[in-house]
């Protein structure tokens, strides 16, 4: 009896029931839902890859240094250059018996740093004072018979003043006397025409050594041994024009080209610091040498010398270098450099009230909100967060480029 009455008690009735049989049930709603996530998926590549990616000029941020600070009015980029420097060549065509250098090496002025084949040439010199002997021995000779004819002509004379022998004899006397001085002095001449040619063969002979004009620094060795060497150029690769190149380490400067727009901050001897790429915590005090008085017009730029008034092993011709030209002499002590980066001022940009620049990651802009530094940096603007050294940012960004576009550099379309 109680087993039936707890059966009835689990009885379910009907209109306690699902209905299964009638109704659509739950499967349209999902449907729904994996069509709208499909579409909006779609929406969002049309948005991102529908578009081609907008063209767009960028830059670099980069690290500030010390003297990047309030007392720099400019910033230009250039290469160290030599002021002094030379391919040396013999003066005389000739082929190579010796060469003395190797790239690195220190030389002195007057060094020897090659020698040519001189058999020919000392053979010419040989020659050349062999004659000069002879023709001063001939002198020699004229002198002797100049001093004899003389005696003669004192004693003809005495004897024709006493008439112990006819005045003709005299006058001949007087006559070998004159005679002989003339070819003395004709053969004076030749000899002095010797000595000329010898002296001339003397030089073609030195021309086989080639020295070192200058001290400086062998850069290029353009040569061996066993090869032509000629100051000429004679076509095709078998006569070299140079045995090398060396460079006066001392007269290493800065070229830098500054844009026009901006020359007007740059004065002559104006304090300015150097830079190196190779080398950029290193800070090298300099000054500036001259403006050159010429522009060009395919970069409307103008050269500036700067003078580098640390000398250093580590400064080498072709590097390059970034200069600050500084409103007042940079201190002993730099100071530390400005936390953050240097952006293009035209990089910053207005978007919704705020400041920000767009930052490319692959081809993809990405906004980032920013606070400039409220001192300029000439032409630069000082990022205290938001980019990093080496980020590569969109300069002038137009406005139609928002978070998350494809771009493309300029530079590279």
């Amino acid at each position: 009896m109680k087993n039936a009455e707890l059966l009835k008690e689990l009885r379910i009735e009907r209109h306690e029931r699902e209905d299964h049989g009638h109704g659509p049930g739950r499967w349209p709603w999902i449907a729904g839902g994996v069509l709208v996530v499909v579409l909006a998926a779609g929406a969002g590549g049309w948005m991102l890859w529908g578009h081609p990616a907008l063209e767009v000029k960028t830059a670099a941020a980069v690290a500030p240094t010390a003297a990047a600070g309030p007392g720099a009015v400019l910033q230009a980029t250039g290469y160290i250059t030599a002021r002094r420097q030379a391919t040396v060549s013999a003066q005389i065509t000739g082929t190579l018996t010796e060469v003395l250098i190797e790239e690195g090496d220190r030389v002195q002025k007057d060094q020897v740093l090659a020698r040519l084949d001189d058999n020919a040439y000392r053979a010419a010199l040989d020659a050349a004072e062999a004659n000069a002997r002879a023709t001063e021995a001939q002198v020699l000779q004229l002198q002797a018979q100049l001093d004899q004819a003389n005696r003669d002509a004192v004693r003809a004379h005495t004897l024709a003043t006493s008439g112990l022998v006819p005045k003709q004899q005299d006058e001949q006397a007087r006559t070998l006397v004159n005679t002989t001085a003339a070819q003395l002095n004709a053969q004076r001449k030749l000899a002095a025409a010797a000595q000329a040619q010898a002296k001339q063969a003397q030089v073609n002979f030195d021309y086989t050594v080639v020295r070192a004009p200058f001290t400086g620094v062998i850069t290029v060795k353009a040569a061996q041994v066993g090869e032509i060497i000629s100051p000429l150029s004679a076509g095709g690769g078998f006569t070299r024009t140079g045995v090398g190149t060396i460079v006066d380490m001392d007269s290493l400067e800065i070229d830098v080209d500054v844009n026009e727009a901006y020359i007007g901050r740059v004065q002559a001897a104006m304090p300015a610091e150097a830079v190196l790429d190779a080398y950029p915590d290193w800070k090298i005090p300099a000054h500036v040498i001259a403006i050159v008085p010429a522009a060009d017009r395919g970069k409307a730029t103008v050269k500036v010398r700067v003078a580098l008034d640390q000398k250093d092993p580590r400064i080498v011709p072709d590097m390059g270098v970034r200069v600050s030209f500084l409103e007042k002499a940079a201190p002993k002590q730099a100071a530390e450099p400005p936390k953050g980066v240097l952006v293009p001022a035209g990089a910053i940009a207005q978007r919704d009230g705020h400041d920000a620049v767009f930052v490319v990651s692959g081809d993809t802009a990405h906004e980032r909100a920013v606070q400039p530094a409220p001192q300029a940096y000439g032409e630069m603007r000082l990022l205290p967060a938001g980019v990093q050294a080496g980020d590569t940012v969109v300069v002038s960004p137009p406005e139609a480029l928002k978070d998350g576009m494809r771009v493309k550099s300029a530079a590279n379309p």
